[in-house]
């Protein structure tokens, strides 16, 4: 580092910062700025990543297939299938991933029974790996009268919670969860699930719009309907199950 002593009787140009001072004198170093480096743009689109992983997981299929609302879908997504724990790591990136471009704020996780359970503490792993530390917790169906008692199981519930769950069918675990977590005195925030379907429920909205409707809360998914069908009209080797994707969203499809 080159610098300049001012010295009553002379001006010295200094090679180091020690010359600059006479022998024996103190000084002080001030300490140097440290400026985080800016973390550059992942530019894959894992929304497409997660659709092929789930499609190769057999997770997500296309065929004929009957919805509890008695409609003949021609995809199906069951989360139940990641079943095993090189599937449930690559699910829980996903999610970490799709949490964290959505920017919601929160300050721990919460996983309804049953599958919620897994959902909160993978995803919670995964967030910790890219630097987001929150607790977590999730429900037991049957309340224990023995050891910790009650229905909740992990950190207390506390401050902003992320609902986690796989999907939103008629938006049952939300509900439940809501109260559970109003109860205890913290704040719902926001609901992350692994797909949107994006179809009407038994009125013009989806099951997604009335828990953002209802309850005020944002609602993020890995993926959902519209994304679905860019992957079919832009893979040649899915391109016969666009025109049945797409006319099912045509009929039963949300804005």
């Amino acid at each position: 580092m080159r610098g300049i002593y001012n010295h009553p009787s002379r001006i010295a140009f200094c090679v180091s910062l020690f010359d600059c001072y006479p022998r024996g004198a103190s000084f002080i170093i001030p300490p140097i700025p440290f400026t985080r480096p800016e973390r550059k743009p992942d530019m894959s689109d894992f929304r497409q990543d997660f659709l092929k992983f789930a499609l190769e997981q057999n997770v997500l299929k296309f065929g004929e297939f009957t919805t509890k609302a008695g409609r003949q879908s021609p995809y199906f997504f069951n989360a139940g299938l990641f079943n095993d724990g090189a599937s449930t790591l690559a699910l829980a990136k996903f999610y970490a991933q799709a949490i964290i471009e959505s920017k919601i704020e929160f300050d721990m996780l919460f996983g309804p029974a049953y599958k919620g359970i897994i959902l909160a503490a993978a995803t919670a792993m995964m967030l910790a790996e890219k630097g987001v530390n929150v607790p977590f917790a999730y429900n037991r169906k049957e309340a224990k009268d023995h050891g910790e008692g009650g229905v909740l199981v992990g950190a207390p519930l506390k401050g902003r919670v992320l609902i986690i769950d796989d999907v939103i069918s008629a938006g049952t675990s939300v509900r439940e969860s809501v109260k559970l977590i109003e109860a205890e005195g913290a704040t719902p925030a926001a609901v992350a699930i692994a797909l949107d379907r994006m179809e009407k429920g038994t009125g013009d909205k989806s099951a997604v719009q009335e828990v953002e409707q209802q309850y005020g809360l944002p609602v993020v998914s890995i993926a959902n309907l519209r994304d679905l069908l860019s992957l079919l009209e832009n893979d040649e080797s899915f391109k016969s199950y666009l025109a049945p994707v797409q006319a099912y969203r045509e009929r039963y499809g949300v804005i």
